[in-house]
């Protein structure tokens, strides 16, 4: 079966596996689409991301010296949905024919725990397409928690790419008052779209005095962009005693961070949002799974349009002109899903 495999920086050809067996309590799942998350798959296309040159000590949740992963990376990939093709004598659930959504890289078929797909299935009549947005979405609701979002809070967000246009939905629907920034226009205006009451050009001038103008700083602003210059910046936005919650895959050493500026003179507070775990106080009652779950149920009633999102669907076999199209014009896409036909 193809599965897509990063040879080295910038070489992504479509290599093949063998299937896997069938076993007690497993289902096999034959992939429809496999959406990417460019910020982070880009990272290993491009040969930057930290685990390629450092060891990520899970029990001391530390990156030491050493390499956790290397070359050649396959089946990287976490959003895709695919149509339960087979399963095993002790399983009912998920009944096979039925769609799911889950994740096993972009590859054309697994098999996986039918435990792990319980709840996954998609509803009759759902586009199988936004079965993808299961992952990207609970990255935004996860950010979105960490702000702790009040009803009438000042918002701002800044990077309008998937993650940051669904964490501008799901901040208005709990009832913020959401300042989306960016520096392409189109995403401004699907941010309007998705509810934000104001959009600001990051080419034009300074969020902050934008802000300032109107209110004396922002209560939270959510960094999606993972730019230094953007952290940065959202620090300077933040009203004294603000949050700022640092929610993109910033790459390399800090260049423009300054922190002995308004993060020390206006006592702001920064806090980190990562789709491994929730915030810390809501841990006792969400988990990532839980995150999913909510956030596919607000796509099936409507009040998330994530099919909007979708600007590319190309085959699997054309991952290599994908890969480079992200990399080289990322501006012209918004979300890229492989689609897997025999």
């Amino acid at each position: 079966m193809r599965v897509i495999t990063f040879e080295e920086p910038g070489h992504v050809r479509i290599s093949l596996e063998s299937p896997a067996e069938l076993e007690p309590g497993t289902v096999r799942v034959r992939t429809l689409y496999s959406g990417v998350s460019a910020g982070t798959e880009l990272t290993a296309y491009r040969g930057t991301n930290p685990y390629l040159t450092r060891k990520w000590d899970i029990d001391r949740r530390l990156f030491v010296e050493g390499q956790t992963h290397a070359y050649p990376l396959s089946g990287w990939g976490y959003q895709e949905v695919g149509e339960v093709v087979e399963a095993a004598p002790d399983v009912a659930d998920p009944p096979v024919g039925s769609l799911v959504w889950g994740i096993w890289g972009h590859r054309a078929e697994a098999v996986l725990p039918a435990e792990k797909l319980v709840g996954h299935v998609l509803p009759p009549g759902a586009d199988p397409l936004t079965g993808v947005f299961a992952r990207v979405g609970a990255i935004a609701l996860n950010a979105v928690h960490a702000a702790d979002v009040h009803l009438g809070d000042q918002i701002a967000i800044f990077g309008q790419g998937v993650i940051g246009l669904l964490a501008t939905r799901l901040a208005v629907l709990s009832g913020a008052r959401v300042v989306a920034t960016d520096a392409i226009p189109d995403r401004l205006e699907l941010a309007r779209k998705f509810g934000a009451a104001e959009t600001f050009d990051v080419a034009s001038g300074s969020v902050a005095e934008f802000m300032r103008k109107r209110v004396v700083g922002a209560d939270t602003v959510i960094e999606l962009s993972g730019s230094h210059l953007g952290l940065h910046e959202a620090i300077r936005t933040v009203r004294k005693g603000g949050r700022v919650v640092a929610a993109g895959f910033y790459q390399g050493d800090g260049v423009g961070l300054r922190l002995g500026e308004e993060f020390h003179h206006n006592q702001v507070q920064l806090v980190s949002s990562q789709i491994g775990g929730v915030a810390s106080w809501l841990a006792h009652r969400w988990d990532v799974e839980r995150l999913q779950l909510t956030f596919m149920e607000l796509v099936h009633r409507g009040e998330v349009d994530a099919r909007e999102l979708v600007s590319h669907v190309m085959s699997v076999d054309s991952a290599a002109d994908a890969f480079d199209l992200l990399d080289k014009h990322q501006s012209e896409v918004l979300q890229l899903v492989f689609e897997f036909k025999e």
